[in-house]
């Protein structure tokens, strides 16, 4: 029987990787973004080369649009057991904290943090009940001890913030499912050139960082709890 996955966030970058090498390994793959138009022109791209893709139009920052996403899925999709939270928003990508504007900070965490969180909670009774896995995208930045102890690290405190937030997300949703066969895990991909940082320079490609992301998910061992990156357990 075909594995169903959902991917957010999905229409480019590295999400529209993930779903490409999923729908490569077999998967039924529902393709999820917040334009139709980008979402459809992707899904007919992947289509196109034989693979089992779907769209749902999702805008994280939008209730309504999580909550319309979520019924299709629970009402076509019974059979959903992985879900990647790959979706999210750089901020204003402050420098510091103390450049960091508080609105700049709430649209980080509407998007990064209450979205996830939305999301997360409507789909999660399906993912336990169907033994599947939740991967919760984060960053080397997220990491406070990244941070604390790294020499070197971007203190984009409105983005950096709102994806430890999710960290933190992550542990609660896995201690809940300590005894249970699900699990949910969080994984960063590293530092990758995306349209997220402006494609900067020095970055893995963005098949290499969905690579490490759709390892974790599909290798058949249990993470439940872990922040991983490509060389195993990353430090909270």
């Amino acid at each position: 029987m075909k594995k169903t996955a959902f991917v957010t966030g999905a229409n480019k970058g590295i999400g529209y990787e993930i779903v490409k090498q999923l729908g490569e390994a077999g998967w039924k793959v529902i393709l999820g973004a917040r334009s139709a138009e980008r979402g459809e022109a992707a899904v007919s791209e992947l289509t196109s080369k034989g693979l089992d893709i779907a769209f749902v139009q999702i805008d994280m920052g939008d209730l309504k649009s999580i909550e319309r996403a979520t019924n299709t899925i629970t009402k076509n999709y019974q059979d959903l057991n992985l879900l990647i939270n790959n979706a999210g928003m750089p901020g204003a990508f402050s420098s510091s904290f103390t450049e960091t504007n508080e609105e700049d900070l709430r649209n980080a965490f509407e998007v990064n943090f209450f979205g996830m969180f939305r999301l997360n909670q409507r789909l999660f009774p399906f993912i336990k009940d169907n033994e599947g896995t939740i991967v919760n995208v984060s960053t080397d930045m997220a990491s406070l001890d990244h941070m604390k102890n790294a020499g070197f690290a971007l203190n984009a405190f409105d983005y950096n913030s709102s994806k430890t937030a999710n960290n933190a997300m992550t542990v609660s949703m896995a201690y809940e499912l300590r005894n249970k066969r699900a699990q949910v895990f969080a994984v960063t991909p590293g530092f990758t050139s995306t349209d997220l940082n402006g494609n900067a320079e020095g970055g893995k490609s963005k098949e290499a960082a969905a690579a490490i992301i759709v390892g974790y998910a599909t290798d058949g061992k249990n993470h439940n709890g872990e922040f991983l990156d490509e060389k195993g357990v990353y430090a909270w």
